[in-house]
């Protein structure tokens, strides 16, 4: 298992297996992003009402402030993140180490100003943007370093200042107290694949200042499931009511955490 997403997504082709293979139409991946994005657009709609609360119901659409929140998505791949919340952010920024993911964004249609980061070194600066703000992080924290994690929550941190700033939304995608942990076998002493459990995921969170207030899981089956004739509607029913069942998350195999910066 190669860490190292810098070097792993520096060539086309593993970018296109990415975005055309694993997450082809009816996949196990494909699945999870389409009940993230119904989540996610459902999230910001709630949480950034385009109306203040002080505002006048007798004023024009034209004359309300725009309270959408502008979105920092690290660590953007090919975009999907941003994808997912098209017409409900007043403007995205995608940031990424591998410029072949920026374009292949470009290409499938991400309507976002696209920031190649370098994989280290000093903490990127986010973009300038007033008003409220939403930072997301997906497919990334899983299979990275603790260093590469720490800077992804110090540009997080960044970002969001203060607990009025806004959201932090992040994915672990391989929960350590889930199904999938049975089916860690070990060769050498490691594991063949990696997990991250809610304490770790709270850990460093409270580690650059933000408390997790939300919490869903968007699959409860294992992506063998998924790939087996007769079993994937089954995975499809059991994974669709999971993730609008409150509790389920604790056991999920995909996990979304919503933060917020603690007060200083």
């Amino acid at each position: 298992m190669d860490t190292n997403y810098a070097r792993v997504f520096q060539h086309t082709g593993a970018v296109d297996k990415y975005e055309h293979v694993t997450y082809a139409p009816g996949s196990y991946a494909s699945r999870i992003n389409e009940r993230q994005r119904a989540y996610l657009r459902a999230l910001v709609r709630r949480s950034f009402p385009n109306q203040r609360p002080d505002q006048r119901p007798d004023q024009r659409p034209d004359q309300r402030p725009d309270q959408r929140p502008v979105q920092h998505d690290f660590a953007c791949g090919t975009g999907r993140a941003i994808r997912s919340l098209h017409g409900l952010v007043r403007e995205a920024h995608g940031y990424d180490t591998s410029t072949d993911m920026l374009a292949k964004a470009a290409e499938v249609g991400t309507r976002a100003r696209l920031h190649a980061i370098p994989a280290d070194g000093p903490v990127p600066q986010p973009a300038p943007a007033d008003g409220p703000t939403l930072v997301t992080m997906f497919r990334l924290l899983l299979n990275v370093d603790d260093t590469v994690r720490d800077r992804a929550l110090a540009f997080a941190a960044k970002a969001l200042p203060d607990p009025g700033a806004g959201l932090l939304v992040i994915e672990n995608h391989g929960n350590a107290n889930s199904l999938r942990h049975l089916r860690a076998h070990r060769l050498r002493g490691q594991r063949w694949f990696a997990e991250l459990s809610h304490d770790d995921v709270d850990r460093l969170l409270a580690r650059h200042g933000f408390e997790t207030v939300e919490r869903r899981g968007f699959s409860m089956l294992t992506q063998g499931w998924y790939e087996r004739r007769g079993l994937d509607r089954i995975a499809r029913g059991v994974d669709s009511a999971a993730s609008v069942l409150p509790g389920t998350d604790r056991y999920a195999v995909n996990v979304v955490y919503v933060a917020r910066r603690l007060p200083r």
